[in-house]
């Protein structure tokens, strides 16, 4: 998806919309690898969902997923074999394997979540909600970083490229250290070989 170690600017204007695998409601694409992947073939997607009712997730056969939520009350996860978890706004990202058995019981009305999703076997991944009122150097230790600004404004520098990213705007930036300025949420997807976890 980049030449190089060019900055990739993913517009929220631009991010593309298509039915959830199990039909039951709509997904927003921000970015996928391969670029032409469909949802049976993608080496890692990062996308957001909107859900309105309870019920179960699409279920993605070897691949580990993780789950945060951008916007509403929350839901309570039940993933198959663990304890329900309460998945809230300023929760931590929740991961887990996409091939069990999941459903969402919704707290108190709809939510929108944000969804990193990689090939087992391949890929690795985590997900990191950060909150900034200033300036920050992040230290980035993955092949592919991308950076989604939730709220706010974020000016992102890497590689001595500088962007401009407003809500829902996103990032794909190379594996070096990443600086941030603004007053703004955001999220960074680290996906890679071998990220630590």
């Amino acid at each position: 998806m980049r030449k190089g170690r060019e900055m990739q600017v993913l517009r929220a204007a631009d991010h593309r919309r298509m039915a959830w695998k199990n039909g039951g409601g709509e997904t927003t694409e921000v970015a996928v690898s391969p670029p032409d992947a469909g949802l049976g073939d993608f080496d890692w997607r990062v996308s957001m969902a909107r859900v309105e009712t309870d019920g179960p997730f699409s279920g993605f056969d070897g691949i580990d997923r993780t789950l945060a939520v951008l916007d509403g009350a929350g839901l309570i996860l039940s993933v198959e074999g663990r304890e329900p978890a309460e998945l809230l706004g300023q929760s931590e990202p929740l991961a887990f394997p996409a091939d069990l058995p999941t459903r969402a019981m919704l707290i108190a009305g709809p939510i929108t979540d944000l969804n990193v999703m990689t090939r087992r076997g391949r890929l690795q991944h985590r997900l990191y909600r950060h909150e900034l009122d200033g300036a920050a150097e992040l230290p980035v230790a993955a092949e592919t970083v991308l950076l989604l600004c939730h709220s706010g404004e974020l000016l992102v520098t890497s590689s001595g490229e500088t962007a401009r990213l407003g809500p829902l705007d996103a990032a794909i930036v190379g594996p070096e250290a990443l600086r941030v300025e603004g007053k703004a949420r955001f999220y960074v997807a680290a996906i890679g070989r071998d990220v630590s976890v």
